[in-house]
């Protein structure tokens, strides 16, 4: 996946990263690192860093969470087409070569694909979490422990939206890792790092959490991200991301890489999510997510201001849902969802993340900042469902809006046709985008709806020249692109 000119590259094997430093060592209250038999330079108690590994390094965390991560290989067949493998391609056209006249030979031939990656055993009877894309799809899965047994693997159920999979081997007596609490870690958090890199085995590498929360990388659909500096290449995926306790803190996903390997970015997902996820799998055969009903955007420091806001935490609602969850309880487009059941919502992402994590059914307290003030609303949140001709007449009648660089049209049927917009909808359409203008800088494009000027409705172009018009400096506008309904502000011109 190509993304600012770095590709985000699937880590297959297990990541375990430590947080303690190499034994031996302790650290001054200068700051200095000396030798641990060193004679003391400062009158000045030195500080012992994590003593209980000084002298043995981490071989006793190794030893502790290294039976439980386990080495994965999984075969999927695919069909390839008439005459496509190789060889065939090579030599056709040279003197001598003919294609077989076997209509079974000249048909789909199955192909033979393996990829290594890395599991976590969760419980002592089998049960093994590792990475969707690790096992998706695939006809086998092979499984070898850490004391070498092998074992093959039956695919319990995967959620590729969280890229979390459930595999069971049908073993006992395994040594299940240890558990942690992801919303413990702190960023400078050292850790280690437990896979299967490259397909060589079990592989073990330290370093530390460099960051919390990751989201909007679009490696999966829900993302919270941990990310760490810890060696994850590929193999790694599904791997262990453990404590310097032993404990497990994440499963290794991705890696952001323009060569393929590590390059010291790699992301986890928190055990905490892991864990709840992996339950529901077990329990169900799949996840079913809550449903709240809006369709949210970020807010800007010029939408932030426009609605009354100092900072741009939040989820501004571009769009309810009608009769769903958020127009049950009251939420209302252009509200802006600053917390849920006492949790603080930083961006639409955190929302999407916090709805998902939330059983159907559920009731949901909601903040909203809403024309200044903050109000308290209770949401009972639904299921989610994952899966959910022009005509050749000239634009006439069209209004210019030279302050912000744009020519709209009243939306008439014929009009709505002509832009594939139902007739349902009301408000003017943006025929012309003028280049380097207001309008084009704030992101506005031709077949753009118009809704909203500043908060009231507009249903001609009359009313928008005249809103526009009357309007100070920054006109927030509601746009309606692509069955979906966000707000814009554009600064006039002059």
């Amino acid at each position: 996946m190509q993304k600012d000119r770095k590709t985000l590259v699937w880590a297959l094997s297990a990541l375990l990263m430590v947080g303690s430093l190499a034994g031996g060592l302790v650290v001054a209250q200068s700051g200095r690192t000396t030798p641990a038999n060193a004679p003391a330079t400062t009158t000045q108690s030195p500080i012992l860093v994590n003593p209980m590994v000084q002298n043995a390094g981490f071989s006793s965390i190794v030893k502790m969470a290294g039976p439980s991560v386990v080495s994965i290989t999984s075969t999927t067949l695919t069909k390839t087409a008439a005459g496509s493998d190789p060889l065939s391609q090579l030599f056709r056209g040279f003197p001598g070569f003919e294609m077989p006249d076997n209509p079974q030979q000249q048909g789909p031939r199955s192909r033979r694909q393996e990829a290594a990656g890395s599991g976590v055993v969760m419980t002592s009877d089998g049960y093994i979490l590792t990475n969707s894309h690790v096992v998706d799809g695939a006809s086998k899965v092979h499984v070898k422990l850490a004391d070498q047994q092998e074992f093959e693997a039956k695919v319990i159920g995967n959620d590729a939206e969280s890229d979390i999979a459930v595999i069971k081997v049908d073993a006992s007596g395994l040594t299940p890792i240890v558990i942690g609490d992801s919303s413990k870690l702190e960023v400078g958090d050292l850790v280690l790092a437990i896979g299967n890199p490259f397909a060589l085995g079990q592989t073990v590498t330290m370093g530390i959490v460099s960051a919390l929360g990751r989201t909007g990388l679009g490696i999966e659909h829900y993302e919270n991200f941990i990310q760490t500096d810890a060696a994850v290449n590929p193999g790694n995926s599904g791997g262990a991301l453990v404590n310097a306790r032993g404990e497990l803190i994440g499963i290794n996903t991705a890696i952001l890489s323009e060569s393929g390997g590590n390059q010291g970015i790699g992301f986890a997902i928190p055990s905490n999510m892991a864990r709840n996820l992996m339950n529901e799998i077990k329990e169900h055969g799949k996840i079913t997510r809550g449903k709240l009903g809006v369709y949210p955007q970020d807010l800007s420091p010029a939408l932030a201001k426009t609605f009354g806001l100092k900072d741009t935490k939040g989820a501004l609602v571009a769009q309810v849902e009608e009769n769903g969850p958020a127009a049950n309880a009251g939420i209302q487009q252009g509200d802006v969802i600053r917390e849920i059941n006492g949790t603080p919502i930083e961006n639409p992402e955190a929302l999407r993340f916090k709805i998902a994590e939330t059983a159907p059914g559920s009731n949901m307290t909601v903040k909203v900042w809403r024309n200044g003030v903050e109000k308290t609303l209770t949401a009972k949140l639904g299921t989610l469902d994952e899966k959910t001709a022009s005509n050749d007449e000239p634009a006439s009648g069209a209004n210019q809006s030279g302050k912000l660089g744009i020519a709209v049209q009243d939306l008439t049927p014929q009009v709505a046709r002509q832009f594939g917009v139902p007739a349902s909808r009301t408000g003017v359409v943006i025929t012309q985008v003028q280049p380097d203008s207001p309008a084009a800088d704030a992101g506005i494009r031709q077949g753009d709806i118009i809704e909203e000027v500043n908060r009231q409705p507009v249903k001609s172009a009359n009313d928008f020249r005249n809103a526009v018009t009357q309007a100070s400096k920054s006109v927030l506008l509601l746009i309606h692109r692509d069955d979906h309904t966000m707000y814009t502000v554009v600064e006039k011109a002059g």
